[in-house]
């Protein structure tokens, strides 16, 4: 497994991490356990969460299988905060209103209040990587920056970094913590994947120059770059897509699985799965620390890791290019940022 540094920092990082989306939701405790087990003897060292995954018991989970196998401290672990929780159990991805002021959002209260909540789930004092979900234009960003130098200050999270953010929010989020003196923002999470290029235009640019670093989400598109559907109007029933709707079903089009299909036969051509060349074409991108691999069965876990030790060659990516230009996007993957610009139709 190869390590990188992420951003400007010592920490390092595997250059795949593992994404845990999928625990509970819908892969049974027992397999996610021994997921994550696997995972960390093939020297992954970074799992990432967020406190609205399975509407709070991802962290609980994790924290129960680190407790289980001693190896908390052998991990890096990273969650995140409002994407948006407005009561324990009830997400507000699905835009149902809010129930309690003063439990979503980044307001310095609810950065505290959802950090302390993480760290009882986790079962830990610490988080090594505490994430603003997504960007809160409503909340002033001194406001949620304080709140996270604080945790920091008090020992309860070690580094900060944004999910989902603007490039010109990241930069004016360093500009804030020189200015205050809080802690540097050292990491961005944001979805990237061949279907979806679009944060190569200013974000990658603005991270490289600034030495932030940058753990990508959805490298397979959700499946549309492994192969998962074959037409647009006809999904699989047990697909994401489908079982959680939504934004999910927004994402998969007509365009995207097209361009899967030839990026299937490109994998085809040089002994790779559909999967493995999503994951090493992410991963080996400018810019890019780690993308988040987010198996749902052992079976996919299997196929992910060996890409940690694979390296992209410039022809494979020549012809990934031939398929959707740098920069550009035939699927959108920024559709719950609540800033992007939303793609034309087809």
């Amino acid at each position: 497994m190869e390590y990188r540094n992420l951003g400007r920092t010592g920490l390092q990082v595997s250059s795949i991490a593992f994404g845990t989306d999928n625990f509970l939701d819908p892969t049974p405790e027992d397999e996610s356990t021994r997921m994550l087990n696997v995972a960390l003897d093939a020297g992954v060292n970074l799992l990432d969460t967020g406190d609205v995954y399975a509407a709070g018991e991802a962290e609980k989970m994790i924290g129960r299988a680190l407790k289980d196998n001693g190896r908390r401290h052998d991990v890096l672990l990273s969650t995140k905060v409002d994407h948006c929780m407005s009561i324990p159990g009830q997400s507000l991805d699905d835009h149902a209103p809010v129930s309690k002021p003063n439990t979503h959002g980044l307001s310095k209260h609810n950065v505290i209040r959802a950090c302390e909540n993480s760290l009882r789930g986790f079962q830990t004092d610490y988080i090594d990587i505490y994430y603003a979900h997504r960007y809160s234009p409503e909340i002033p960003l001194d406001e949620t920056l304080g709140a996270l130098d604080h945790l920091v200050r008090s020992g309860k999270v070690r580094y900060v970094g944004t999910s989902t953010h603007p490039a010109w929010v990241v930069a004016d989020a360093l500009a804030i913590c020189r200015e205050f003196g809080y802690q540097r923002v050292v990491t961005e999470q944001s979805p990237y994947n061949l279907l979806d290029r679009r944060i190569e235009n200013e974000l990658i640019p603005m991270a490289q120059k600034h030495g932030i670093g940058l753990i990508t989400w959805a490298p397979m598109a959700m499946g549309i770059l492994a192969g998962r559907y074959d037409d647009a109007d006809n999904l699989p029933e047990d697909s994401r897509a489908v079982y959680r709707g939504g934004f999910y079903r927004d994402r998969v089009t007509a365009r995207g699985i097209e361009v899967g299909k030839s990026f299937s036969a490109i994998a085809r051509a040089i002994g790779l799965s559909s999967a493995q060349l999503a994951l090493l074409w992410a991963k080996d991108q400018p810019g890019v620390t780690a993308p988040l691999m987010g198996p749902r069965t052992m079976q996919h876990l299997e196929d992910a890791l060996p890409v940690g030790s694979m390296t992209l060659d410039d022809e494979t990516r020549a012809a990934c290019d031939a398929l959707v230009p740098p920069g550009s996007a035939v699927a959108d993957f920024h559709n719950t940022s609540g800033w992007m610009k939303e793609l034309a139709d087809d």
